[in-house]
C-alpha cells in the first residue's frame, strides 16, 4: 500500500516550478475530464458525429493562459482560503465567458451548443474540489518534513470576533495546526465560523486525544478575570499550553505578531478582580507637583514613577543607590513623557546619605514623597542585619525628618504585610519604620504621614513567581520552603495604584492595606504554574512526570502565613477596596532614645544586642513564631493597650 504522507513530502519539497508544471498538467486533465462530462450530461454518450477535440482544444488554449493571469499557480495549495476561492470563480468565469461565446453564442458545427454554458460549471466544480482535496491532504506536514515534526493541533477558546480575528491571522502559519474553536455559547456550539468548527468547552479532552491538540489560545478580551481563571483551571487539567494575546486586534493591525503568543498571565488565576483606581485620589497628590521618589529603580519604584507621569506631575525627581536601575527607570520614562512637558531628574543617591537628601530636598523642594527605597528579601537582610536596619529604619528617619524640616506636604511609606507581628528583621526593620512616621506625625502636623502594606507582588524583584518561571525553564526542581505556606498578592500595577491613593486619603499617621482577597497557597501557585507551561508534576503518583516540587524547610525569620493587620479592627476609607488600620505606636521620646541605642550597637557590630533592642522597637517581633498558623484576635473597639515599657500611644 502505497505511503501518501510520505509521497506529500516528498510534493512540498519539489522546486516551486516543478509544483507549479505539475498543477497546469492536472488542470488540463481536469479541462478534458469537464469536456468529457459536459457531452455526457447533454446527450449521456458521445456518438459518432460529435466533434469531441475542438472543445477539448479550445478549453486548454484558454483556460490554461487565463489560469496564468489570474495567479492560480502563485497560491500555495495547502494554504489555500476564501480569497484563493474568489481567485479561483473569477478565472473560471473569465474563462467561461470567452468559452460561452465560441460554443453557445457563435456555435461550432457537431458541438452541441449546451457545452458551451455545461463546460464551464463542471470546470469550476472540478478545479474548485480539486483545490479543496489538495488542501486537506498537504496542510497536515507529515512527519520528517524540513526536520520538522507535525505541527502541534490549537484550539482557540472564544469564536466571537477576537478569536475569528486570531484565527485568520494564524490560518496561514505553518508553525499551528489550527483545529477549531471552543465556546460556552450553546448557540454557536455544533456549528462552524469561518470553516472552523466550534466545540463546546466540555469537549476539551475528546479533542486533545483525537487532533493531538498541545496548545489552547485565548481570545476573550471581554471576558472577567474570574471567568478566565475557572477556563485556565479546567484547561490545565488536560496538560495543554494555555497562551493568550495581550490584544487580539493589534494581529490585525499589523502591531503583534503570532509570535508573540505568550503564557497566561499567574495573576490571571488569584481570584480576584483588578482593583480599579480612583482617578480622583491618583491626581490629587501629583498634578502640577514636585513628586520625588526613593527607590526608584525598584520594582515598585518603578511602576509608581509610571503611574506617577500618567497624571502630569511638573517635576518627578528619582533617587536610587543603583546606577543601572536608576539608568533603566529613567529610559523608559522618557518614551513615555516624550510630548508630556514632565521635567524628570535622575539622581544617583542613598537614603541614608543625610547630606546629600537634605541637599536634594533644599534644591527642589518636593510636595509629595513615596518612600520605596528598601532591602526586603527576607534571608539575605537576617544575614546582613546592621545593612538592612540602617537601610529601612533609619533611612526612613533621614528622609522623613528632612520632609519635615523641608515642609513636604505629603510623605508616603511603601510598607509590607511582614511588618506585621514580624518574625525576620526585614519585616521589623519595616515596623520600625512605620513607628516612626507614627510618631512624627503625632508631633508635625504640617507633613501628613502615612503607611501603605500590601502582600506579595506578582513579577517584582524577589517574588517568588520569577523564580518559579526560571526553574521550570531549567526542568526543576522547584523549590518551596513549606507545603502549608499562603501568601497574599497582587499585581504591580495595583501596588503602585494603591500607594498613590493611600497618599491622597492620608490625615497623617495612618496604615493603610488593601483587601486583597483570599493567600493563595503557594503550593497551588506552583502547581498551576507547570500546569499552564504544558508540563506535568512528577512525584509518587506520576514518576515519570516533567517538573519535581522539592521542600526544602522553612528559612530563618520566615512565616508560613502572612498578615495585614496588628488588630482585627480596621475601619473602612473612601475607597472600597482600602482599609484604614488603628495601631499603637512607641511616643517620639521614648522611640529616639530606643534608636539612638540600637544606631549605636550597628556601629559598634553588636549585631544581638541591636536584634534585642529591635524587638523593644517592635515588641510583636517574635522569630520562633513563624512556623505556626496566626490565632485570629477577637475584634476590639479600640487599638490594644501598650505594655508599660516602652510606653505606646494610640493614633491621635
Amino acid at each position: 500500500m502505497p505511503d501518501f504522507r510520505q509521497f506529500s513530502a516528498h510534493l512540498i519539497g519539489l522546486p516551486r516550478n516543478g509544483k507549479r508544471a505539475i498543477a497546469l498538467v492536472f488542470d488540463g486533465f481536469l479541462l478534458v475530464t469537464a469536456t468529457w462530462l459536459a457531452f455526457y450530461l447533454r446527450i449521456g454518450k458521445i456518438p459518432d458525429g460529435y466533434d469531441l477535440l475542438t472543445p477539448i482544444g479550445a478549453a486548454l488554449i484558454l483556460a490554461l493562459p487565463i489560469f496564468v493571469r489570474f495567479g492560480l499557480y502563485r497560491a500555495i495549495f495547502r494554504y489555500s482560503g476564501w480569497s484563493a476561492a474568489l481567485m479561483i470563480t473569477k478565472a473560471v468565469a473569465a474563462y467561461g465567458a470567452v468559452y460561452f461565446l465560441i460554443f453557445t453564442i457563435y456555435g461550432v458545427p457537431r458541438v452541441p451548443r449546451t457545452i458551451g454554458l455545461l463546460q464551464p460549471i463542471v470546470v469550476l466544480l472540478l478545479v474548485a474540489a480539486s483545490r479543496i482535496l489538495v488542501q486537506r491532504w498537504l496542510s497536515e506536514a507529515p512527519p520528517g518534513f524540513e526536520g520538522r515534526n507535525r505541527e502541534p493541533g490549537v484550539l482557540i477558546y472564544g469564536a466571537g470576533s477576537a478569536g475569528r480575528q486570531l484565527a485568520s491571522a494564524i490560518t496561514d502559519s505553518r508553525a499551528m495546526r489550527l483545529i477549531g474553536y471552543l465556546d460556552d455559547d450553546p448557540q454557536l456550539i455544533g456549528g462552524t465560523v469561518n470553516g472552523l468548527p466550534v466545540f463546546a468547552g466540555t469537549d476539551v479532552g475528546r479533542l486533545v486525544e483525537r487532533f493531538e491538540v498541545a496548545d489552547v489560545l485565548l481570545a476573550m478580551p471581554s471576558c472577567s478575570r474570574a471567568r478566565r481563571a475557572a477556563i485556565v483551571e479546567m484547561l490545565k487539567n488536560h496538560d495543554l499550553r494555555v497562551k493568550t494575546l495581550p490584544a487580539v486586534l493589534d494581529i490585525a493591525r499589523g502591531k503583534v505578531s503570532i509570535g508573540e503568543l505568550h503564557e497566561v498571565d499567574v495573576d490571571d488565576l488569584l481570584g480576584r478582580l483588578p482593583i480599579t483606581p480612583d482617578e480622583a485620589l491618583m491626581r490629587r497628590n501629583i498634578e502640577g507637583k514636585v513628586v520625588l521618589v526613593t527607590g526608584a529603580g525598584g520594582s515598585i519604584g518603578q511602576e509608581i514613577c509610571r503611574q506617577i507621569t500618567r497624571y502630569d506631575p511638573a517635576v518627578l525627581l528619582l533617587i536610587d543607590s543603583s546606577e543601572y536601575a536608576l539608568y533603566a527607570i529613567e529610559l523608559d520614562l522618557q518614551k513615555r513623557i516624550a510630548s508630556s512637558g514632565i521635567q524628570l531628574v535622575p539622581l544617583l543617591a542613598s537614603v541614608r546619605d543625610r547630606d546629600l537628601i537634605e541637599s536634594i530636598m533644599a534644591e527642589w523642594r518636593p510636595s509629595t514623597i513615596f518612600h520605596a527605597a528598601a532591602y526586603k528579601h527576607v534571608p539575605l537582610v537576617e544575614a546582613n542585619i546592621a545593612e538592612g536596619i540602617a537601610n529601612n529604619t533609619f533611612g526612613t528617619r533621614t528622609v522623613a525628618e528632612l520632609a519635615v524640616a523641608y515642609e513636604v506636604e505629603n510623605f508616603v511609606l511603601i510598607s509590607t504585610d511582614k511588618a506585621v507581628r514580624p518574625t525576620n528583621v526585614m519585616g521589623a526593620s519595616k515596623r520600625a519604620a512605620e513607628n516612626v512616621l507614627q510618631a512624627m506625625a503625632a508631633l508635625h502636623p504640617v507633613t501628613c504621614f502615612s503607611m501603605v502594606r500590601f502582600g506579595n507582588v506578582l513579577g517584582s524583584s524577589g517574588s517568588v513567581v520569577p523564580l518559579f518561571r526560571s526553574q521550570i525553564l531549567d526542568g526543576g526542581p522547584i523549590t518551596l520552603t513549606h507545603l502549608e505556606m499562603t501568601r497574599y498578592f497582587m499585581t504591580i500595577p495595583e501596588a503602585a495604584q494603591l500607594v498613590i491613593q493611600a497618599g491622597a486619603m492620608a490625615t497623617g499617621g495612618d496604615v493603610f492595606v488593601l483587601d486583597m482577597g483570599e493567600p493563595v497557597r503557594i503550593l497551588d501557585l506552583a502547581r498551576n504554574m507547570v500546569a499552564l507551561s504544558g508540563l506535568t508534576l512528577r512525584d509518587e503518583d506520576n514518576p515519570d512526570g516533567d517538573i519535581e516540587i522539592r521542600v526544602t524547610g522553612l528559612r530563618p525569620g520566615e512565616k508560613l502565613y502572612e498578615e495585614l493587620l496588628i488588630g482585627n479592627n480596621p475601619i473602612p476609607s473612601s475607597h472600597p477596596r482600602i482599609l484604614r488600620a488603628r495601631e499603637g505606636f512607641i511616643p517620639q521620646s521614648e522611640l529616639d532614645r530606643l534608636l539612638a541605642e540600637l544606631q549605636d550597637q550597628l556601629a559598634h557590630r553588636e549585631l544581638r544586642e541591636a536584634r534585642a533592642t529591635l524587638k523593644r522597637i517592635v515588641p510583636e517581633f517574635t522569630p520562633e513564631r513563624g512556623r505556626t498558623k496566626p490565632e485570629v484576635l477577637p475584634p476590639s473597639p479600640s487599638p490594644e493597650p501598650a505594655p508599660p515599657s516602652p510606653a505606646r500611644v494610640g493614633l491621635p
